[in-house]
């Protein structure tokens, strides 16, 4: 077997492979031996078709599975071994047609897009804005009045309302309308205010006692989690089910704003920990600029992409990168669209590539420790989103369950390398302070 690399330029590369029959005779062999265990002919008995025949209705698909197989750990193995940084995946160059009937020696050959070099470091000289809320009294007023409502007085209207939880016995519908046998029942709550499909808001406003209501589950909940947490299902069915649930109303509560004196701080923080509105305000202050730091952090990081992309003008293997796009993606992709999305794709893998350069050479690293801690923390504000505290035993099945799902585990494990990128910014980079209101802040974005 001969293997070898021909550089077309900076970006662009081809693969050129030649086979001999000494390279693919023992996994053709191999190939047929195991169609001929697996094989079902009548006339004889499994496993003991004659190889002849195998080789007469099966030989030549199995040669070109065979070889093929053979083609694709080679290449894999020589750009490995090689230490080849490739964008997408080889594709092969269609020269002239392959005879696996008639021809014995063979040569293949593939189109490469190769990773740009980049040679940049982070310095103070960089800077970027640094975007925080300016929490003002207006602010901090708007919080409080939602603190008096948290800590309301709790009524009972006779019809829901935009403000009211709605109580409620969910039962699964079969296809005929009809309440499923065996199927979802869950008493839970509902709050207006958290619905976010405008056909479900309608649904449950004006509600009265006993009042029934039929609704699709997937405008009533917009996940398979939430799904799962809310009507008490495995994820594994929240994923994939679709049905009509039927809502009787048993109870609607509504809660009267509490006033705002010592019972209500000590309900919030604790007997004693605030003794005078000018310390409520002080301390809701403070937690309202942790709260929007994550925020603050989002802002600077689409800053950080923006500005690096632009200012390393890292080049692409553009046309190799269309056509790669075209021949993987599941649906047919017209030119017309490509054109469209490519600059989009672009930016985004131009970015990937400056982060894992970032990540590469300051040896940064995510431990299973850090992304079972960031799975809990998902599973937790999921929770709580509903009112519900689980228990640790469960948070840590749920978060092993997470893990073991490559693409779930892959965005987790994403999310922690691009926020120590981030630190990395912080730490090495000049950051200038911008405060603005809250509006202003959440403009556009």
């Amino acid at each position: 077997m001969e293997i070898k690399k021909q550089d077309i330029d900076n970006l662009n590369a081809e693969i050129s492979v030649n086979l001999i029959p000494a390279d693919y005779e023992n996994h053709v062999n191999e190939g047929i031996k195991k169609v001929q265990r697996q094989a079902n002919v009548p006339g004889f008995r499994p496993g003991k078709v004659p190889v002849g025949l195998i080789k007469k209705q099966y030989g030549t698909q199995i040669m070109v599975d065979e070889i093929n197989k053979l083609l694709n750990e080679t290449i894999y193995k020589y750009i490995e071994q090689n230490n080849i940084e490739i964008l997408g995946n080889p594709l092969p160059k269609l020269t002239t047609p392959v005879d696996f009937e008639g021809q014995k020696e063979f040569e293949f050959v593939y189109e490469i897009g190769l990773s740009p070099k980049l040679n940049f470091e982070l310095s103070s000289q960089q800077n970027f804005t640094f975007k925080t809320v300016k929490v003002d009294d207006e602010l901090i007023d708007k919080y409080i009045k939602d603190i008096r409502r948290n800590f309301g007085k709790p009524l009972n209207p006779e019809q829901s309302g935009e403000k009211d939880i709605v109580f409620v016995d969910i039962n699964e519908l079969d296809e005929t309308g009809q309440i499923k046998p065996g199927g979802i029942f869950k008493s839970t709550s509902i709050s207006f205010e958290r619905l976010t499909n405008a056909n479900a808001k309608q649904k449950v406003l004006g509600l009265k006692k006993e009042d029934k209501i039929t609704i699709d589950i997937n405008e009533l909940y917009e996940t398979a989690l939430d799904k799962s947490v809310a009507l008490g299902i495995d994820k594994e069915v929240a994923e994939t089910i679709k049905c009509n649930l039927q809502l009787t109303v048993k109870n609607i509560a509504r809660l009267e704003d509490a006033e705002l004196n010592q019972e209500l701080f000590d309900k919030v923080y604790g007997a004693g920990v605030i003794n005078s509105i000018d310390e409520f305000k002080e301390k809701i202050k403070n937690e309202l600029s942790l709260m929007f730091s994550a925020d603050s952090d989002r802002f600077l990081k689409t800053e950080v992409e923006n500005k690096l992309v632009d200012s390393l003008n890292v080049s692409l293997p553009d046309n190799f990168l269309k056509r790669w796009l075209k021949a993987v993606n599941e649906k047919p992709l017209s030119d017309e669209q490509l054109e469209k999305e490519y600059p989009e794709y672009a930016k985004a893998m131009k970015w990937r590539l400056i982060e894992n350069k970032l990540i590469k050479d300051n040896a940064l690293k995510v431990d299973v420790n850090e992304a079972t801690d960031e799975a809990k923390r998902y599973i937790y504000s999921e929770y709580s989103r509903y009112g519900q505290k689980p228990n640790e035993e469960e948070v840590s099945k749920l978060a092993k369950d997470i893990l073991s799902r490559e693409k779930e585990a892959q965005r987790i494990y994403e999310n922690l390398y691009s926020q120590k990128v981030l630190q990395l910014v912080k730490e090495k980079c000049t950051l200038t302070p911008k405060e603005v209101s809250y509006d202003e802040f959440f403009k556009n974005n």
